[in-house]
């Protein structure tokens, strides 16, 4: 079967592979959004801290014989801790000045994270094996489906789903939306806003962790793995609207799709393809798709 003289196998393989991408943009865009949308924060590490999370597991698996279930859960982790030391540290210093200060900082980082995982590393990719359990693919009769892709699809949307209830829906997310806006009156109610603005902090870095995770056994573990990661990723974000959680998510899905898709049709195309979304929306609607005009 053939859709536009392409034969059904090869578009559905790239729609998958759209969607793969895809749950790594919304994951990743997730948490610039949550940083942004909560603390005011441009964080441009969260390439370094992605690529960070998979070095983790790596050395997790390599160094200390743990399994790849132990590092999904502990990398992420051990990258929050990371984020909250800088945030006690540094970031804390810099929310009420420009938001060109915290952009500067992280891109600092950025630099210093990248700097060190390449001085013992090179910039070589390191393997990464798939887990036994998500090992082999399923005939889907139009397509082979690798299950270690689908798992990687369903980890990120149940994580971006789960994190837009507890925000969105819950009676701590209308306590980090209200400490951002009003932090006196949030205190007031005996809420510590500051361990609160850190957590979130934490938080998103985590989510850049576990996305480096999950993308470890699909790409080699290498120092730069972030860098044109994370160009996508603000593009993403300035499509779903700054600072929009169900933005992101749903942009992050969407683009990779397309991008994979123009893979199939016009393959010249698919690297840009992105950018020139982002240009349109900003066109037609500055604050993106999803955000709220001031």
């Amino acid at each position: 079967m053939e859709i536009f003289g392409y034969p059904l196998p090869m578009i559905m393989s790239q729609l998958l592979l759209g969607l793969v991408n895809g749950s790594f943009y919304a994951m990743l865009s997730l948490g610039l959004a949550v940083i942004f949308g909560l603390l005011n924060v441009i964080n441009f590490s969260h390439g370094a801290l992605y690529m960070m999370g998979a070095f983790l597991a790596w050395m997790g698996i390599e160094y200390a014989g743990l399994n790849y279930w132990v590092m999904l859960v502990l990398a992420p982790l051990l990258v929050g801790v990371f984020g909250v030391i800088i945030e006690k540290t540094m970031l804390r210093h810099l929310y009420k000045l420009d938001h060109l200060y915290g952009l500067l900082l992280t891109f600092g980082i950025t630099l210093l994270v990248e700097g060190v995982f390449r001085s013992f590393y090179g910039v070589s990719g390191q393997p990464f094996q798939t887990p036994e359990a998500l090992a082999g693919a399923t005939d889907l009769g139009f397509m082979v489906l690798p299950n270690y892709r689908a798992w990687v699809v369903l980890a990120s949307l149940t994580v971006c789903l789960s994190t837009w209830f507890v925000i969105e829906k819950t009676k701590l997310g209308a306590y980090l939306r209200a400490g951002t806006e009003n932090p006196k009156l949030v205190e007031a109610f005996g809420v510590n806003v500051p361990l609160m603005v850190t957590l979130t902090y934490g938080f998103g870095v985590a989510l850049a962790g576990f996305a480096g995770v999950l993308a470890a056994p699909i790409i080699q573990v290498q120092p730069l793995m972030g860098q044109n990661l994370i160009i996508v990723v603000f593009a993403v974000v300035v499509i779903g609207g700054m600072g929009s959680i169900m933005g992101s998510i749903l942009t992050g899905l969407a683009l990779g799709v397309i991008e994979g898709l123009t893979k199939v049709f016009y393959p010249e195309f698919s690297s840009t393809v992105v950018f020139l979304v982002m240009v349109v929306v900003l066109l037609l609607r500055p604050a993106g798709l999803f955000g709220k005009e001031k």
